[in-house]
């Protein structure tokens, strides 16, 4: 039996976007950090509650994703907390 406060770590599009959606998030950048118009920055996800609109700017999927692949990332995430329910911790990491 897998433990259920399991993570997985994954470069498929649409496996990230489901999970992001599914824990009420949305594709953000670290606001200032990009490099130019077509650049999205520091990648992140915003979830309720977290850093908030002061430090994170929301981008489309299709930006956030080109980022992503362009740097060549992985996003690693916990499927569900130990206890059961939903997680929001990710994190993105070399491929």
């Amino acid at each position: 039996m897998a433990d259920e406060s399991e993570t997985r770590t994954t470069t498929d599009h649409d496996e990230i976007r489901r999970w992001v959606e599914e824990n009420g998030g949305s594709p953000a950048s670290v606001r200032g950090t990009e490099k130019g118009d077509d650049d999205a920055g520091v990648l992140r996800v915003d979830f309720p509650g977290g850093a908030g609109e002061d430090q994170l700017e929301h981008v489309s999927w299709d930006d956030w994703f080109a980022k992503f692949d362009a740097s060549d990332l992985a996003f690693l995430y916990q499927a569900q907390r130990s206890g059961g329910g939903g997680s929001t911790f990710f994190k993105l990491v070399r491929r």
